[in-house]
């Protein structure tokens, strides 16, 4: 079934309801040559086409094919940046970005263009669509449209809003778009508060969760297309950056059973793979609840500047695929003693240099057009999502929390197994589960997210200082081109 990897040709349908070429068309994303409305969604055979360009949309190399993770692992202090180029970022890395830096302005275009597209999506079934494909798989077609628009809306808070814990949402949020735009005159609209836009983020995982297949029929579609595990398993995600502990125990008790060897007991049957290295090689896999398709054909792969391995491995020369854009901090997460060398997972790190020695991540290994998969979420996410919230819902060493640490270090380092007697206060099982973390999600960026939704300080990291949650720059300003279409909208 092509339809799993390749979106390609999908989303070309979907550039004549929804593609621009300049900002201002992101607001206004239908030329007046497009199809009709009553046409794109005429036949079972559009409007299925319809639904797979939003997921084209979503994996865009300047949205979470590409740039959105790579942003989200060098805002942090794990990576040092080499070429001090600011298309490929080193304002990021930096903690300097302004309002029109290609990174602000973009990321805020693509992910807006997606959610545009989800908003059309929805309209358009609601107007005729539901008849032609029949009122069970509109619904479908329906859930997977929310569950993209609501990981564009909470992939957005990361970067342009304060995190939930200052204030408890109350600071501006984003501009809340549920309808499609079609047309000029449609882009004014006010922030809405943080707490808003997570309420909204959550009312579409919820639906999404209702509406969505527990399965699908080809193996790969399981991890390229979203179920309702995929639903649950972000909205632990999205609980935990709320600091809704309770919460992130209730959805992820739905996929992760009481004792080990965790596992989902409903839908798909999500587990750890025994060898974290097969996770980056065999894509569809029962680990990978939900990941970013990448193929050969052109218009399906993350383009030029925008793919993992291009930022992370080092260059040909050096025994890698990519441009060597940022190496590994020596005094990161890689210089963290209780990391074993002989964990699985130190073989992402690749050593160049004799006289100058650098470490670089080699997790990304396909060679240009760069068609590595991109991870959105892994099931160890949930385990250690599940994990934290048990340990600072009860701050206690809860017992399964243990189980389930123990479960993530030890695929990858056979030696090492904890126990309750491992931990001497809750504080330290909770900074072992942010230590695992750091190491388990290594370029796949979730750094940013779990710096901010514990407002923390970003630490310091080569010639850049850390920088505090009081301080400029901590979260993103306002795309320069939002502001000036957008007469309602304030900057941070």
């Amino acid at each position: 079934m092509k339809n799993k990897v390749n979106y390609s040709a999908a989303l070309c349908l979907s550039l004549l309801l929804g593609a621009s070429s300049c900002n201002r068309d992101l607001l206004t994303p239908i030329p007046q040559t497009s199809v009709s409305d009553a046409s794109a969604f005429s036949t079972t055979t559009r409007v299925q086409t319809q639904l797979l360009s939003l997921y084209g949309a979503l994996k865009d190399g300047n949205f979470y094919g590409g740039r959105y993770v790579i942003y989200g692992d060098i805002r942090g202090e794990d990576f040092i940046n080499e070429t001090s180029n600011l298309v490929t970022g080193s304002d990021v890395w930096g903690l300097n970005a302004t309002n029109s830096a290609t990174a602000v302005v973009n990321l805020w275009y693509f992910a807006y263009l997606t959610i545009n597209r989800c908003n059309i999506f929805i309209d358009g079934m609601e107007a005729g669509g539901t008849t032609v494909v029949g009122a069970e798989t509109a619904a479908k077609y329906i859930a997977e449209a929310k569950l993209i628009r609501a990981l564009s809306y909470y992939s957005l808070l990361q970067y342009y809003a304060r995190p939930y814990a200052d204030g408890n949402g109350s600071k501006p949020g984003l501009p809340l778009r549920l309808n499609g735009i079609k047309g000029v005159g449609q882009s004014n609209l006010a922030r809405s508060t943080v707490a808003e836009v997570y309420t909204q983020v959550l009312k579409d995982l919820n639906e999404a969760e209702t509406g969505l297949p527990s399965t699908y029929t080809v193996v790969a579609d399981n991890t390229t297309r979203a179920h309702k595990n995929t639903a649950i398993a972000l909205k632990t995600r999205v609980y935990l950056s709320m600091q809704n502990y309770a919460s992130v125990i209730t959805e992820a008790n739905k996929i992760v059973s009481a004792t080990a060897p965790f596992s989902a007991p409903t839908g798909v049957a999500h587990k750890l793979q025994p060898d974290i290295t097969t996770v980056f090689t065999t894509y569809a896999n029962a680990e990978s609840i939900f990941s970013m398709p990448m193929t050969t054909t052109t218009g399906d792969f993350p383009g030029t500047q925008n793919q993992l391995a291009y930022y992370f491995s080092p260059n040909k020369a050096n025994g890698g695929v990519g441009n060597g854009e940022y190496s590994l901090n020596p005094r990161g997460i890689i210089a963290e003693p209780t990391w074993s060398a002989t964990d699985k997972r130190r073989s992402f790190v690749k050593q160049s240099g004799t006289t100058t020695v650098k470490n670089w991540l080699v997790k990304y290994k396909a060679d240009s057009p760069y068609t590595d998969w991109v991870p959105v979420i892994r099931y160890s996410e949930v385990l250690l999502n599940l994990a934290e919230a048990k340990v600072r819902s009860t701050n206690t060493v809860d017992a399964q929390a243990v189980a389930l640490l123990s479960a993530v270090r030890n695929r990858s380092d056979a030696a090492t197994t904890y126990t309750a007697a491992s931990f001497a206060t809750s504080a330290d099982l909770t900074n072992a589960i942010l230590l695992e973390r750091r190491i388990e999600f290594l370029g796949e960026g979730l750094r940013n997210n779990d710096l901010m939704r514990l407002l923390q300080t970003i630490p310091a990291k080569g010639t850049v200082p850390a920088k505090a949650p009081t301080e400029p720059n901590y979260v993103w300003p306002i795309s320069a081109s939002e502001l000036a279409l957008n007469n309602l909208a304030t900057d941070n």
